[in-house]
């Protein structure tokens, strides 16, 4: 970049309390709209008049929309200039909820969720950069931290409000609820917010138009083949096995591009930083902990507990709240010159202490007090990941590549959140089937608890007037129920053992980390 402004950026007082205020607010609006939707889809089913499968498009369109977006950030704004390009994202992200709130069957809200998802991908990038670039240099760290406190609390923050929303409104208000938020926060950025003066713009001649072409097509393919992999009942469906092969394809073709070509959208050499290289690896693994942990801990009290949606999203209030309170203490840390990759390697230990723990405590009928202290320590350990994984990524890398690097830092993450989630709803269906399986075999008939616990609950119905067949069906019924639930249950407790084990893995990763000069300013790092 050729930077002629970068002290003119930085704000003081009032001027940059509004600019953050800003750029937080955008970013909590992009992220609390990706899981707000989640508690919703069963009430878009019944008013849209569409399958399960169908209405799971509604996170994939956004998802997918996202992921293609956030690489492409940097480039863009240099070509808008950033401030009109921050501005604009903000109002197609406006636009397109209102007409997501007015839309009439399940594919206009898909399409308008798509158109949404482009306009949010930019806000998250954009608003870190901003917030970064508002802050003089020793500042950053704390700038930082403010930003992520925005990031780690959004994805719990949506699904609490979702539900409460939906009890007592309906679905399209989660979607409302953005226009005036997006009003309020486009005059604040036309007020206030300043573009750098960057490099020259490309003629249309010149734009990466291919580049763009295998992003999307290889991205795009990814998302869709990990979001619906397990329904489609993976590569014995053609249309899987396609988007596989085009995943591969476009992948080898965008790397060719970007590396031959004079002007690339996204810049691969970059990556030749060690540290950046780890540090992507790691903010994938970041993203399927986070993400992971955020899908599975609401599926598992609201199918086997049978708890609301909205107790389901308060249960994860407290760890984003601990996350939160320990973002300023690792921004001064960081400062201070602890190293990171120290920091890092406890927090996978502290993340592996949660899932161990969550795998002790669940059962059947787990109460929310019995998980409040493991999910304590999953916001533990998000906050000494979060922002060391940043900053480390970016530890040695100057000037320019520090906005490319964060892109793919962001990109890193939202791919492990969906690779997470993929895995994990594959995985708990496998599991399922042989937990059931498994338990089934050790029911025998001819087993004298097995009878034993059949005439009990015979007797029991009959005694509420069934007939002795009715009771002994019925007793037979409330055998496979509690089958079924266990099976459920030991599926959930496999699931957080393997991802325990999965973060242990990386601790001897991190230690291989070259070290950078230790006080980067953190604030590049984030994107």
């Amino acid at each position: 970049m050729v930077d002629t402004g970068e002290d003119d950026l930085v704000e003081y007082g009032f001027r940059r309390v509004i600019i953050t205020i800003t750029a937080v607010l955008c970013a909590m609006l992009e992220i609390v709209d990706t899981t707000i939707v989640n508690v919703a889809l069963n009430n878009m089913r019944g008013s849209l008049g569409a399958s399960l499968t169908d209405v799971a498009w509604v996170i994939t369109a956004y998802a997918i929309a996202n992921v293609i977006i956030i690489p492409m950030t940097s480039w863009l704004s240099l070509q808008f200039g950033r401030r009109n390009y921050f501005a604009a994202s903000i109002i197609i992200f406006t636009v397109a909820s209102f007409l997501c709130g007015n839309a009439t069957n399940i594919w206009e809200l898909v399409a308008f969720r798509f158109i949404q998802g482009l306009g949010g991908g930019a806000l998250l990038v954009t608003a870190q950069t901003i917030i970064t670039e508002s802050y003089p240099v020793a500042k950053r760290g704390m700038a930082q931290a403010i930003y992520g406190m925005g990031v780690i609390v959004g994805p719990t923050l949506g699904p609490p409000l979702g539900g409460y929303i939906v009890d007592n409104f309906s679905w399209p208000y989660i979607f409302y609820i953005n226009i005036p938020l997006g009003i309020i926060a486009t005059l604040l950025t036309m007020a206030f917010v300043k573009s750098p003066k960057y490099g020259e713009k490309l003629k249309a001649n010149q734009v990466d138009w291919w580049g763009i072409v295998f992003l999307a097509s290889f991205i795009g393919s990814l998302q869709f083949v990990l979001e619906h992999g397990q329904q489609d009942d993976w590569f014995n469906n053609n249309l899987i096995i396609t988007l596989s092969v085009v995943t591969v394809l476009g992948l080898l073709l965008f790397i060719w591009r970007e590396l031959t070509y004079k002007h690339p959208i996204v810049n691969l050499r970059v990556l030749k930083d060690t540290n950046l290289r780890v540090g992507t690896i790691m903010c994938f693994i970041l993203g399927f902990g986070l993400y992971g942990s955020t899908f599975l801990i609401p599926i598992y009290t609201q199918s086997v507990l049978g708890w609301s949606a909205l107790d389901a999203g308060l249960l994860l209030i407290p760890s984003s709240i601990t996350t939160g309170l320990m973002m300023p203490f690792i921004g001064k840390a960081i400062q201070k010159g602890v190293p990171q990759a120290y920091m890092v390697a406890v927090g996978f230990l502290v993340f592996f202490v949660f899932t161990f723990w969550m795998s002790r405590v669940i059962t059947p009928d787990t109460g929310a007090e019995h998980m409040f202290w493991p999910l304590i320590w999953r916001g533990i350990g998000l906050g000494l990941l979060f922002v060391p994984i940043t900053t480390l990524s970016l530890s040695t890398l100057k000037g320019k590549s520090i906005g490319e690097g964060a892109a793919f830092t962001g990109m890193m993450r939202q791919l492990g959140g969906s690779f997470g989630i993929a895995i994990i709803t594959t995985f708990i269906a496998r599991f399922n089937q042989e937990h059931r399986v498994n338990l089934v075999s050790h029911l025998d008939k001819t087993s004298y608890t097995v009878q034993q616990t059949v005439h009990q609950l015979q007797q029991g119905f009959m005694a509420k007037g069934f007939s002795a067949n009715e009771s002994l069906q019925k007793a037979y019924k409330v055998i496979e129920f509690k089958v079924i639930v266990q099976s459920n249950v030991l599926s959930y407790i496999d699931l957080f053992m393997y991802l325990g084990i999965l973060f242990l893995l990386c601790i001897p990763f991190i230690l291989l980390i070259k070290k950078g000069k230790n006080k980067i300013n953190p604030a590049d790092a984030m994107h």
